[in-house]
């Protein structure tokens, strides 16, 4: 007998599938490729996902930050070098974006100083530091960023069409 799903168990995936509704057989016609004993055991994590289903599940469910969940807490290598980048509303992502960017420009000239000698001495590594987490900050707002406009996409409140025709311009210059 299979344990019974209670809200303190629930896995992301499982909690994803049940947002849209869907049970297991469902999931599965959805996905195409997951057969339903494959999503149960991915959801009780019996089992651990492999990448190629977690983007099937992204895709399928339409929450691409499903990839960046697996990769921040689930990946070995991702877990050492993806944040997890939760989604926001696209006027907090931009506030916070341009408090980063104007924080950097304070900044600039220090970090010019500090890397002008190709070396980082003793007295400098506190602001280089500093400097640092401020340029990881607007990192994982561009993430936040992609990932919105990946959900807008998929929730079709961006024309895909237009989305990659102008992108496909912009990437050839």
């Amino acid at each position: 007998m299979g344990r019974v799903s209670t809200k303190e168990n629930k896995n992301i995936y499982q909690l994803k599938r049940e947002e849209l509704g869907l049970s297991r057989e469902k999931a599965s016609e959805l996905l195409g490729t997951l057969p339903p004993e494959r999503i149960e055991k991915i959801e009780s994590e019996k089992t651990l996902a492999h990448p190629d289903e977690v983007l099937t599940m992204a895709e399928g469910y339409k929450m691409p930050n499903l990839c960046n969940y697996y990769c921040a807490n689930e990946c070995p290598i991702g877990m050492k070098y993806v944040p997890e980048v939760k989604v926001k509303d696209l006027a907090q992502i931009v506030l916070e974006m341009i408090a980063s960017l104007n924080s950097m420009n304070r900044k600039q000239e220090r970090l010019i100083e500090i890397t002008a000698n190709g070396k980082i001495e003793n007295e400098e590594i506190k602001d280089f530091i500093h400097i640092q987490k401020e340029l990881e900050k607007i990192s994982i707002t561009v993430e936040m960023l992609q990932l919105w406009s990946e959900k807008m996409l998929a929730d079709d409140k961006i024309d895909m069409e237009a989305y990659n025709n102008y992108k496909n311009k912009i990437d050839t210059l």
